[in-house]
């Protein structure tokens, strides 16, 4: 059982529901499978109440705010040859307040994957880099503040050829996102372009896992207008695990890849983060840092760029249903950011999964 739990634990940002998913449908080459959430969350923070006013100057009071969603997906499978199938795959998500959590579909695409060579597929997929700020990225609810800022081509996203293979213990994806057609009003493109890729590898029965990549990305439309402008990231992870114990550290350093939080300068960054997880019984313990500072400042602004501490516990009635509080520390200089970009969150959640 305490295997299951910290598994679940360390997957709980991604994990989609797919892994309990109903088949709904089955024969002797094709299935098809329906799963998702329903997740209740309530989250307590400073929000501001005039988003006209200035940042610093904000009026913010400390609201309780509906964030309850519900994700529905559908897996397809149909075998096309001997070890290859055909498969398809989409996800949407909604939320209980629109404004608050907007639909979106999450997922939608379709290829060809292979018991030996892997799976290659087409559509709104996932980037390469997702698979290493999973070491981190751990929490029932707070994200990771430094794995979060990847960039768009490396992440969820459409336009998308993404590839993943295994092999033995190790774990090798690339993905191209193609330039799209997508103008402004001043006719200039306004997608972004770019490729990402990245290997994890674990290291035999010792509980240690060592993962690497790289995202460049082109903007072809920049907040000021300029066109071709290029952003990179590289990742280096490590993580631990030991009977009830789990350890992951992030290392990130970006170029063009972020923004001054004062002045909204575009800088490079660079930043870390470490991640723990403990499982007592049915209860999961988790925490993460993440440091994250402008590395471009040259104008005397405020150079962090994130710097919180966030902690949590689950309860996992069976495999289907979990509670869970979780907390964020926000470290950043309110006089410098804002009430509302350094607040504190606080938030109760109830999940089911199908």
């Amino acid at each position: 059982m305490n295997k299951n739990l910290i598994a679940l634990a360390v997957a709980a940002a991604t994990f989609s529901g797919a892994a309990s998913a109903a088949t709904v449908y089955s024969d002797d080459t094709s299935s098809l499978a329906i799963g998702g959430r329903v997740e209740a969350r309530a989250l307590l923070s400073e929000n501001a109440k005039n988003e006209t006013a200035p940042v610093l100057s904000q009026q913010t009071s400390n609201d309780v705010t509906d964030i309850s969603r519900v994700r529905v997906n559908i897996d397809a499978k149909t075998q096309i040859a001997d070890g290859v199938q055909g498969v398809g795959f989409v996800e949407k998500e909604f939320g209980s307040d629109s404004d608050n959590v907007p639909e979106e579909t999450r997922y939608l695409y379709a290829g060809v994957n292979s018991d030996q060579y892997g799976q290659i597929v087409y559509g709104k997929a996932d980037g390469s880099l997702g698979m290493l700020t999973d070491f981190t990225d751990i929490m029932a609810y707070a994200g990771s503040v430094v794995g979060g800022t990847k960039l768009a081509v490396a992440d969820r996203t459409s336009n998308n050829l993404a590839y993943v293979g295994t092999f033995n213990n190790l774990t090798f994806k690339a993905n191209y996102v193609f330039d799209g057609a997508a103008y402004n009003n001043a006719g200039k493109k306004t997608d972004q372009t770019g490729f990402s890729t990245a290997a994890k590898y674990n290291v035999g029965d010792t509980g240690l896992a060592l993962g690497v990549g790289y995202a460049q990305q082109k903007d072809q439309t920049a907040a000021n207008n300029a066109v071709n402008q290029t952003s990179k990231q590289t990742f280096a992870v490590a993580s631990y695990t030991i009977g009830d114990l789990y350890f992951g550290g992030l290392y990130k350093y970006g170029h063009r890849d972020a923004n001054n939080l004062v002045n909204g300068d575009l800088t490079d960054s660079q930043g870390y983060e470490f991640a723990a997880a403990y499982t007592m019984g049915k209860t999961v313990f988790t925490t993460t840092y993440g440091f994250m500072k402008d590395e471009r400042n040259t104008s005397g602004a405020y150079d962090e760029l994130a710097n919180a501490v966030a902690i949590d516990g689950t309860y996992y009635f069976n495999s289907n249903f979990r509670t869970y509080a979780s907390y964020t520390f926000n470290m950043l200089d309110k006089n410098k950011v804002g009430k509302v970009a350094a607040s504190d969150q606080l938030v109760l959640g109830a999940r089911y999964d199908f």
